[in-house]
């Protein structure tokens, strides 16, 4: 199936404040939000203490830009299947607000200055991490797999698992295992949190032929698959807890917080709905925040 891009010319007399939140929200503000929120508590982890704020700010603000620009450059190349999605028909590419040239430049723009931000008030190591992101993101998840195979988003999740990385770069200048291991919780929390939100949008990803696991396989396979991975994810916050060497609060935070995953992953399974999967979807966010606070907090009153 070809799928065109439908997309309303821009009125000429669009108010400067509009075309703003259209670049805005090409940026994915909500997602940011999520990858910055595990960006710091690991800079806490790294530096086991408070890292200094000047470090912090900077380390948030290149991250802003990289993702920024990454979620841009994701709305110029899906413009066309997002114009046939039920939930991305309002995006800024669709109606016209922002024409692709000028979210292209807009991009390109947002990643040179997360480049040059991170280089110059960080180091390089964070800088290449959070282009390397960015890179993979784009060709490897948008341009290549988001289309043509339903491990699109297993793959796919490593780009949002690097945040945690340029946090701990930013602190140490180097890689070590704790942080990979993180790297590796936040891969494996990406499917069941997708997936789950993907079972809502089933038809809409079967319109445009995007071979989501929602979309192409059985719902009893979906969830069962959910629900490995969700425990996989339980597991990994526990290897985190070791490799880091963290405390009682982060413990029994991971622990209560990953047996309310496991069984609210379990319950899909059990019994699916949209219901229970947009229940797990939401948890899943929550999950990821207090788990990163509780580490953050853990290291401040443990050590």
């Amino acid at each position: 199936m070809a799928l065109m891009a439908v997309v309303v010319p821009a009125s000429l007399h669009v108010s400067a404040a509009a075309r703003a939140r259209g670049f805005v929200a090409l940026t994915k503000p909500r997602i940011i939000e999520l990858l910055l929120v595990t960006t710091i508590p690991t800079m806490f982890v790294a530096e086991r203490g408070l890292p200094r704020v000047t470090l912090m700010i900077a380390t948030l603000v290149g991250g802003t830009l990289a993702a920024g620009g990454a979620n841009a450059i994701n709305m110029v190349v899906d413009r066309d299947i997002d114009s046939i999605m039920r939930r991305t028909r309002n995006r800024p590419l669709v109606t016209g607000l922002i024409s692709p040239t000028q979210a292209l430049v807009f991009a390109v723009g947002l990643e040179v200055a997360a480049f040059a931000e991170l280089w110059m008030t960080v180091n390089l190591l964070s800088a290449l991490l959070a282009v390397s992101a960015t890179a993979f993101y784009v060709f490897v998840y948008t341009m290549w797999l988001k289309r043509t195979s339903k491990q699109n988003i297993v793959v796919g999740g490593a780009a949002g698992a690097v945040p945690v990385l340029v946090g701990w770069a930013a602190v140490r200048g180097s890689i070590g295992l704790a942080p990979v291991v993180l790297f590796a919780l936040m891969f494996l929390w990406t499917p069941p949190h997708f997936w789950a939100l993907a079972i809502r949008y089933r038809e809409d990803y079967r319109s445009v032929e995007v071979p989501m696991l929602p979309a192409v396989a059985s719902i009893e396979k979906t969830t069962a698959q959910i629900l490995l991975y969700t425990v996989l994810v339980v597991v990994a916050s526990a290897a985190f807890g070791v490799s880091a060497g963290l405390g009682p609060l982060y413990w029994s935070v991971a622990a209560l917080g990953g047996a309310a995953f496991v069984l609210l992953a379990a319950r899909l399974w059990r019994r699916p709905s949209e219901q229970s999967a947009m229940t797990l979807f939401h948890w899943s966010i929550s999950y990821v925040t207090v788990l990163f606070v509780a580490m953050a907090v853990d290291v401040l009153v443990f050590h």
